[in-house]
C-alpha cells in the first residue's frame, strides 16, 4: 500500500500536508501523532471516507476514492466508534458480518481470539464499552481482509483486552495481512509495531522501526558497567557527547553510569580500553516514549519560527 503526497484540506485549514507512507505486505504500522496531527484524516482518506485534496493513493493496488468492491473484500476498518445492532446478539452479528464473503473465519474461533465467546448470546445492547471495542474487532477481521485498517484499537480497554488484541493483530500478521493503526500509547507502538510513523501538524516528521527510532532519535542513552580502576573514568568523561558520570562503589568494585548522546561510540572506548577492567557492560537508549516528545517539540518549535518567517501554511 502506498501514499505519496497526500494533502487534505478543509477549507483553508490544511489537515494534511504531504503525507508519504508505505504499508508493507505482513508488517505492522502504526501511526501516531499527538491530537489534531492529522492522523484519522489519514486513515479516512487511505480508505475512501474522504477524497484527498491531492496526492496519490493506492491500497492493495486500487484508488480508494472508486470504493471498488474488489477492495472492500479485502479491506476491514475499525474506527475509534462504531455502530452495531443492539437488538442482535454477539454471535449473530458476527455471523452475519461473515455472510458478507466467500471465506470467512470460523465464528467460533473468532469469539475466542477476541474474548467473547462467554458473551455470545447477549444482546450488544447489554455490552460494555471494551466488549463492544472487541466486537467491532471481530466483525473487522472474521473476513479474513488482507489489510486491517485500526484508529486507536486500544483507547479505554482493559490490559486484558489490550493483550486480546495485540494477540489478534500478531495472528493477523502471521497469516500474511498487514495491519495500519494509530494509537497514543507507545509502549504499544514500541511491542507490537514493525515500523512507525510520526505524524505532527499534518507532516511525517520520522518513519522506521522503533528500535531505529530509539537509537537516532531517543536522546541520551546510558551506559552501565563495573571497574575496579575509577581512576581510568577521568578519559571516559572527556569523551564527545558525554554530559554525566555517576559512580556507586559496590562489592569492592566501582558501578558506572555514563550518561551521552553518542552510545555506541562511549560503550566501544570502554569496552576496548584494557586500564578500566569495565565488566557487565549494558546500554540503555531513551525509550519512544522520548522520541516522540522530542519530534512534537521540534515541529512545534519549527512551526512556531515559519509563523514568524511569514509562512501562510496552516498547521
Amino acid at each position: 500500500m502506498g501514499v505519496d503526497g497526500l494533502r487534505k484540506s478543509y477549507g483553508d485549514k490544511e489537515a494534511v500536508r504531504g503525507v508519504s507512507l508505505e504499508i508493507r505486505t505482513s508488517e505492522v504500522f502504526g501511526l501516531i501523532g499527538p491530537n489534531g496531527a492529522g492522523k484519522t484524516t489519514t486513515l479516512e482518506c487511505l480508505v475512501g471516507v474522504r477524497r484527498p485534496t491531492a496526492g496519490l493513493i493506492r491500497v492493495l493496488g486500487f484508488d480508494p476514492a472508486g470504493r471498488s468492491l474488489e477492495l472492500r473484500r479485502q479491506l476491514a476498518v475499525q474506527p475509534q466508534e462504531g455502530t452495531l445492532f443492539p437488538q442482535l446478539r454477539v454471535r449473530e452479528t458476527i455471523e452475519m458480518w461473515a455472510s458478507f464473503y466467500s471465506q470467512p473465519m470460523d465464528v467460533d474461533q473468532v469469539l475466542s481470539e477476541v474474548g467473547l465467546a462467554e458473551q455470545a448470546g447477549q444482546k450488544v445492547k447489554a455490552l460494555s464499552g471494551g466488549q463492544r471495542r472487541r466486537l467491532l474487532l471481530a466483525v473487522s477481521i472474521v473476513g479474513r481482509p488482507k489489510l486491517l485498517v485500526l484508529d486507536e484499537p486500544a483507547a479505554g480497554l482493559d490490559p486484558q483486552a489490550r493483550e486480546l488484541l495485540w494477540n489478534v493483530i500478531r495472528a493477523h500478521r502471521r497469516a500474511g495481512g498487514s495491519t495500519l493503526l494509530t494509537t497514543h500509547d507507545m509502549n504499544e507502538a514500541a511491542q507490537l509495531c514493525d515500523r512507525v510513523g510520526v505524524l505532527v501538524a499534518g507532516k511525517v516528521v520520522a518513519s522506521g522501526t522503533p528500535a531505529e527510532l530509539v537509537r537516532d532519535l531517543g536522546g541520551l542513552s546510558t551506559i552501565s558497567f563495573t571497574t575496579d580502576a575509577p581512576a581510568s573514568l577521568a578519559a571516559v568523561r572527556m569523551l564527545p557527547g558525554v554530559s554525566g558520570v555517576r559512580t556507586e562503589s559496590s562489592r569492592g568494585r566501582v558501578l558506572v553510569q555514563v550518561s551521552t548522546k553518542q552510545g555506541d561510540a562511549v560503550l566501544k572506548h570502554v569496552a576496548s580500553t584494557p586500564t578500566l577492567n569495565a565488566m557487565d557492560l549494558s546500554v540503555a537508549h531513551g525509550g519512544l516514549d522520548e522520541v516522540f516528545r522530542n519530534l512534537v517539540a521540534s515541529a512545534s518549535k519549527d512551526s512556531g519560527d515559519d509563523k514568524a518567517g511569514g509562512s501562510d501554511e496552516s498547521s
